[in-house]
């Protein structure tokens, strides 16, 4: 599936939003912590996270990033809402679990790691990605995999 919607569901399941400023440039689709007084890039799945919306929410630009202090959308996530993220470089399977890496951006999780997403874009199953590439996943009940 592809598009460009930060969100994927439909209209009847609708996520809720947080507003905070960021601290950086960050890109949406990304994830993010959610702190007191501001959003920042989540390198690891600790803490509270969800994932940044597009640049301004009403146009939808998924290209253009936040620049610090300005006030970005963040998604609340919760099992089995079905979001479009960044993900690390890397060839990815239908269902693969994956976790919170480097620069917000999920990628494929190990033993060990929080598993925190399920890769769900049967069009880019099997197909090399490039670092930052928009990837249709779904939202796990996160848990360590074995």
């Amino acid at each position: 599936m592809s598009g460009n919607r930060i969100f994927r569901g439909s209209i009847a399941e609708q996520p809720k939003t947080i507003s905070k400023p960021v601290t950086g440039a960050l890109l949406p689709g990304t994830f993010v912590t959610i702190g007191a007084s501001a959003l920042a890039q989540a390198t690891t799945p600790a803490g509270r996270v969800g994932i940044l919306g597009g640049r301004n929410f009403y146009n939808q630009d998924n290209t253009t990033a936040y620049t610090s202090g300005e006030t970005g959308i963040a998604y609340r996530v919760e099992p089995d809402l079905e979001f479009q993220v960044a993900v690390a470089a890397g060839t990815y399977t239908f269902g693969q679990e994956l976790t919170i890496g480097a620069s917000g951006r999920l990628a494929a999780a190990a033993s060990t790691n929080v598993v925190v997403a399920f890769f769900d874009d049967a069009s880019k199953a099997g197909v090399a990605q490039s670092a930052g590439a928009l990837c249709d996943v779904v939202i796990a009940n996160s848990y360590t995999k074995a």
